[in-house]
């Protein structure tokens, strides 16, 4: 059975405020129901391991999203993620990185990740991200020095959907202003819209609305 390693952030808060925050559940969950449906299996990793946060698992009428977080494994393992000391990428066979605001705190900028999903990459893993989760890309960096990327066309969170969340003036870093000086290309849609980019081997989503898409994608590729 293939297995798909999950990363989520370790950081609660958004930004520097004191908004609780975390990974962004529908873009795990939605991915997720995806994966299982298409008999994957999954780990979830973060850089410290343990508990990690979510936010937005009390929206009212997502069915997935309530279907996922009341399932007892997936419980298990979100309040149990593997460290990533103890992660063997040979293990998997792609690497998906759900968005929310946490992880430009910390997996933005983290280099065992990065590292980890450079070596899968280049023995021919698959990356996928959605919504923030491109961020969690940027340090991605190839053994020929090149990063990951420098030869890419990618999507993710927009600068109009920051305005529009109302998290402009919080964020760490604008997503959109990062993935257009490091990608090759940066391409959205209007702000909401499913959108998904496949760049040989590399999966990404603009927002919320597209992580059944990257989901299926993904399990596209896999086959």
């Amino acid at each position: 059975m293939k297995k798909i390693l999950i990363p989520v952030t370790n950081h609660a808060k958004l930004g520097e405020t004191d908004q609780a925050n975390g990974t962004y559940s529908p873009e795990l969950t939605h991915a997720l129901q995806v994966f299982l449906a298409a008999g994957l299996d999954y780990d979830i990793a973060s850089i410290k391991g343990g508990k990690a946060p979510l936010y937005g698992t009390d929206i009212e009428g997502d069915s997935v999203n309530e279907a996922i977080l009341n399932n007892e494994e997936f419980q298990n393992r979100i309040n149990n993620t593997l460290p990533v000391s103890q992660v063997n990428i040979a293990d998997y066979a792609a690497v998906f990185y759900p968005g929310g605001f946490g992880l430009l705190s910390d997996l933005a900028t983290n280099e065992d990740f990065a590292k980890l999903s450079a070596k899968h990459y280049e023995s021919g893993g698959v990356l996928a991200a959605v919504c923030h989760g491109p961020a969690a890309l940027l340090p991605i960096t190839l053994s020929t020095g090149e990063k990951l990327l420098a030869s890419k066309s990618v999507t993710g969170f927009t600068r109009e959907e920051e305005i529009d969340y109302g998290t402009i003036a919080d964020v760490p870093f604008l997503l959109e202003e990062s993935l257009a000086r490091s990608a090759a290309l940066y391409s959205k849609v209007q702000p909401w819209g499913v959108f998904v980019i496949e760049a040989d081997r590399v999966i990404t989503g603009q927002n919320p609305a597209s992580a059944h898409a990257v989901g299926e994608a993904l399990v596209r590729q896999l086959a």
